[in-house]
């Protein structure tokens, strides 16, 4: 199906390797995973594997807006080397709801998955952030990316997962904003180094007490 952009025909969904073998419709293990990236970019055509318990869909341009068939026995699913972003809450939500058997995911490889093997700028405090949004959305999971979920971890993301969602910053935004208002130490209405001015002016004090000024930081004891 994917040659590296030597086929005419469309690469963008599955529909032409789904119509060749489509009298298996009631395959329960689909193995669609490439050693080089491939451009499939959606699954609408695994609408007819109506029985389908495991499916690899592994090093091709799957993003956030990945939509499956309802699938009520898919238990495995691994996303591993896509384009899935910061931005999963929609995909887990949709998962949940197509996918409400599945117990393992992995999501190794792609920009939502902060993991030191595969980001080394990331650290372990990160990935676990991560796990715990994840888990959050999909409380069924046993498995997630290389790790088992462990008890505690399903107890932590019910209680601060809504909290642990991974984002990006929008550094062009910063980048923008930096470049329209530049930092000034100095307020906005200071007059410009040509322009400055002098003040001359003489300052009177008097000192009304009962005691002299020498004395008057003087404390009693110190007498």
């Amino acid at each position: 199906m994917c040659e590296r952009g030597r086929e005419e025909r469309s690469r963008d969904d599955l529909s032409p390797l789904c119509s060749v073998i489509k009298r298996n419709g009631k395959a329960k293990r689909l193995l669609l995973f490439f050693l080089f990236p491939c451009h499939c970019r959606s699954l609408a055509g695994l609408k007819m594997f109506t029985e389908l318990e495991e499916l690899v869909v592994d090093n091709n341009q799957l993003g956030n807006d990945l939509q499956l068939p309802r699938l009520p026995n898919l238990h495995t699913l691994t996303l591993n080397k896509n384009q899935i972003s910061f931005e999963t809450r929609a995909l887990l939500e949709h998962l949940a709801d197509v996918t409400p058997s599945l117990q393992y995911l992995s999501l190794l490889g792609n920009e939502a998955c902060p993991n030191q093997l595969v980001n080394p700028d990331k650290d372990e405090d990160d990935y676990q952030r991560y796990r715990y949004f994840v888990l959050y959305k999909l409380p069924n999971l046993k498995f997630l990316d290389s790790r088992k979920v462990t008890k505690n971890e399903v107890i932590e993301a019910g209680a601060r997962g809504a909290f642990m969602k991974v984002v990006k910053p929008k550094s062009e935004a910063v980048r923008s904003e930096n470049r329209q208002l530049p930092y000034t130490p100095l307020p906005r209405g200071s007059r410009d180094a040509k322009n400055h001015k002098g003040v001359f002016a003489k300052c009177r004090y008097i000192y009304y007490g009962k005691h002299s000024e020498g004395n008057r930081f003087i404390r009693n004891d110190q007498l």
